[in-house]
C-alpha cells in the first residue's frame, strides 16, 4: 500500500470533521474560537486520530462514532501543544510553521483555548448524535481510555516528569518513563480506543496495545533525533531546543545513529505484534515504518 496516500486521505477526512466540529470564529466568545481554531486547523499530521481509525480498520470495522472518537484525540493533542508552548512550559515561538498561539492571542487566551479543546474532547465522545449506534459499554470504555491516556497517569503526568527533569543528570530509565507517559500514553489510547470501538477481543486488544507502546517509543526517539538533525523549515519550529533547555534525550545516551537504530528496533517489534492480523492491519504496519522515516 502507499502509506503517503493513505495518510493524506485520512488527514483530509479528519480535517473536514474537525472543521465542522469546532465552532466558527464568529461564534461568541469570538476570540476564544478564533484562538482554538488557529491551532486546531494549523495543518498537523493527525497521527493520533489516524491510528484510531487504522486500529478499527484492522478489525475490518468502521464502527459508529469512529470519527468522533478519532477527533477527540486531536483535540487533546492540540490543547497539549498550546499549553506546552507557553512561557511557563517550553516557551516556544513557533509551531507547525506559524507563531505559537500565545504569541498571537496572549497567554491567557492560549490557556483558555487549551482548556476549551480539552473539554470539547469529552463532549464529542459523549454526544448522542455523534456516537449514535455505539454500544454504551464500549462508549464508557472509550471515554475512560481517553481520560487515562491524557490525564495525570498519562500525558499530563509525563509532562510533569519532563519539566522536573530539565537541567538534571537523569538516567536512561527516567528518560524512558518520561516519554512512556508524555508521548506514549496518548498514542496507546488512540490505538486502544479504535480497537475497542471496533469490538476487539481481549487478545486483539493486548496485541494492539503492545504495538502502540512500541510505536509511541519509536515516535519519541524519532522526534528527539529530528530535534538535533532537522531544520526549522522541516520541523515547523526551532531545532535544537532540547539541548537549549537542558533536556536529556535519546541521542544524548545513544548518539544520533544509535537512537535511529533503537527506533528501528521498536518498529520491528511493533510490526511483529500484529502477526495475528491479516492485510487489514497493513495501514498500522506502514504507519509504524512511517514514524521513523518522517522529516517532521
Amino acid at each position: 500500500m502507499n502509506i503517503a496516500d493513505y495518510l493524506e486521505r485520512k488527514r483530509i477526512d479528519v480535517d473536514r470533521f474537525l472543521d465542522l466540529l469546532a465552532p466558527p470564529s464568529v461564534t461568541p466568545p469570538t476570540t476564544l474560537h478564533e484562538s482554538l481554531r488557529y491551532s486546531l486547523m494549523a495543518g498537523g499530521k493527525r497521527v493520533r486520530p489516524i491510528l484510531a481509525i487504522a486500529a478499527a480498520e484492522a478489525l475490518d470495522q468502521t464502527p459508529p462514532g469512529l470519527m468522533a472518537v478519532a477527533c477527540s484525540l486531536e483535540l487533546i493533542h492540540t490543547y497539549s501543544l498550546i499549553h506546552d508552548d507557553l512561557p511557563a512550559m517550553d516557551n516556544d515561538d513557533f509551531r507547525r510553521g506559524k507563531p505559537t498561539n500565545h504569541k498571537v492571542y496572549g497567554e491567557a487566551m492560549a490557556i483558555l483555548a487549551g482548556d476549551a479543546l480539552l473539554t470539547m474532547a469529552f463532549d464529542i465522545v459523549s454526544r448522542p448524535d455523534l456516537m449514535k449506534g455505539c454500544d454504551p459499554v464500549r462508549q464508557v470504555r472509550i471515554i475512560q481510555e481517553l481520560a487515562f491516556g491524557s490525564g495525570n497517569m498519562g500525558m499530563v503526568g509525563g509532562q510533569v516528569l519532563d519539566i522536573q527533569a530539565e537541567n538534571k543528570d537523569i538516567d536512561l530509565p527516567t528518560l524512558q518513563n518520561i516519554h512512556k507517559h508524555k508521548t506514549g500514553m496518548l498514542m496507546r489510547a488512540a490505538v486502544r480506543m479504535g480497537a475497542i470501538a471496533a469490538g476487539a477481543s481481549d487478545r486483539q486488544l493486548d496485541d494492539m496495545t503492545g504495538y502502540a507502546e512500541d510505536i509511541g517509543l519509536a515516535f519519541q526517539i524519532a522526534d528527539d533525533v529530528l530535534n538535533v538533525t532537522g531544520t526549522r523549515e522541516e520541523l515547523g519550529k526551532n531545532p535544537n531546543t532540547d539541548a537549549e533547555r537542558g533536556k536529556k534525550t535519546y541521542p544524548t545516551f545513544y548518539g544520533v545513529d544509535g537512537a535511529k537504530k533503537l527506533a528501528d528496533d521498536c518498529v520491528t517489534r511493533a510490526i511483529h505484534r500484529l502477526s495475528s492480523f491479516g492485510p487489514s492491519a497493513d495501514p498500522l504496519r506502514e504507519i509504524a515504518r512511517y514514524i521513523t522515516n518522517r522529516k517532521n
